[in-house]
């Protein structure tokens, strides 16, 4: 695989220092990106660098993975117009070990000449003083320098500290010390990253009069055009904890038409020949589209089990075929997901220790249904489901026995009104 056709043909190149083709013809190199462990996951948009070190490493180089224990406790000012709130020292750290763990199950740490390194750049100031600092790393770059930079110049009316002023140079110096401890040449990122990167590569020029090289790909975007920051809303988190692996799933199959292209070539494992011929045999259908890349991510994101399970749920709530015997299969787990997506209604659980009739249940304790003689016209009307079976009695009379896994109940009207009853 030749790593930048790979970039190119997939979008993934935004802009690269002169020189960067030929270096990479000639064998392994390695090549680091950083990650800061501002929030507890990455998200979708971290995935964009974190496939550039995947196709990287494809290709027969070494990847490094930068965690920014040091960096994260500063904050960057790219692509911001205000201070970043500091994070505590205990959540940083927290979410540094919930990032790496993450980061393992996606790059190869264990086997080959290229395997994955992962660094903190923590180690490398955990002993230097800010006498040293000075006089180490801040007499290379100039401040006019600096001032040039993007994420210093955009935020000069606004007002940016001292601290987030820095940040260019910690990055600068990462690259330094990678460069000394591992001949890693390049860094890599997202394009809000280029002067960074760039500082680092012009660092390293300086201070050691040698040759480093930088590579940027385009951020991923919102619908709104705003990135997947870690810090923004609305984003799609790897964790499934904090996205569920159905709504990573649904993410992928409600993502816009003319958007699945560029995800596609984001994102898959597969080689151009193949995409090219996916999307010839699906030309007219995107969301045949959609539901291959959903199904790719959420498999390698999460585990197959969970695409099976997302399968279960989706089927349930979208399909014709869900049947009683589809539902008591469900997990507790996958009912939960369910009740997330559909209105669910919480009674108590002393409510059916004698039980309850179906009509009180639904128009005097859920507010499910507007009255109980709505209730009884829906049931002359064969138009009540409760977990998949119909109901023929008004008074039908539920308890412990007609819970699923303890806790839900799943009540359908007519053809597309699902609620969940859960018992708590």
């Amino acid at each position: 695989m030749d790593f930048l056709k790979e970039l190119k043909w997939r979008g993934l190149w935004h802009d690269a220092t002169p020189g960067i083709e030929e270096v990479l013809s000639k064998g392994m190199v390695t090549g680091y990106i950083g990650f800061d462990p501002t929030a507890p996951s990455l998200t979708i948009g971290n995935y964009v660098p974190v496939m550039l070190l995947t196709l990287f490493q494809r290709a027969g180089h070494r990847p490094i993975v930068l965690m920014g224990g040091a960096t994260g406790r500063i904050g960057d000012p790219s692509g911001r117009d205000s201070e970043r709130e500091l994070k505590s020292y205990e959540e940083l750290d927290a979410n540094l070990a919930r990032q790496a763990e993450q980061m393992r199950k996606l790059l190869n740490f264990e086997h080959g000449d290229n395997k994955a390194i992962m660094v903190n750049n923590l180690d490398f100031y955990r002993n230097m003083s800010v006498l040293d600092f000075l006089r180490d790393v801040g007499k290379t770059l100039t401040v006019n320098y600096m001032l040039a930079k993007d994420s210093v110049k955009n935020r000069m009316e606004s007002g940016i500290s001292f601290t987030e002023f820095s940040y260019q140079l910690l990055q600068a110096y990462d690259f330094e010390v990678l460069f000394k401890q591992h001949r890693c040449i390049l860094q890599m990122g997202g394009s809000d990253q280029w002067g960074n990167i760039t500082s680092g590569t012009e660092f390293i020029r300086r201070h050691l009069g040698e040759k480093a090289y930088a590579l940027t790909a385009p951020l991923l975007t919102k619908a709104d055009g705003s990135k997947f920051g870690k810090s923004a809303t609305g984003n799609i988190w790897l964790d499934p904890h904090m996205t569920s692996p159905y709504r990573f799933y649904q993410f992928w199959i409600n993502t816009e038409d003319e958007n699945i292209a560029k995800y596609t070539r984001y994102f898959t494992l597969r080689s151009q020949e193949e995409v090219e011929d996916i999307e010839r045999t699906y030309v007219d259908n995107p969301n045949a589209l959609k539901r291959l890349l959903a199904e790719e991510l959420t498999v390698r994101i999460h585990s197959q089990a969970a695409f099976e399970s997302v399968k279960k749920v989706s089927e349930l709530l979208f399909g014709k075929n869900a049947d009683r015997e589809h539902l008591l299969g469900m997990s507790e787990s996958e009912l939960k997901t369910v009740a997330e997506e559909i209105p669910c209604k919480q009674v108590s659980r002393s409510l059916l220790a004698h039980g309850v009739t179906l009509g009180e249940l639904l128009a005097e304790h859920t507010d499910a249904m507007p009255s109980k003689a709505e209730v009884r016209r829906s049931v002359q009307g064969n138009a009540i489901a409760i977990n998949k079976d119909k109901v023929a009695q008004y008074d039908h009379l539920l308890d412990y026995t007609h819970l699923l896994h303890g806790r839900y109940l799943l009540l359908e009207i007519g053809k597309k009104n699902k609620v969940m009853i859960e018992v708590v």
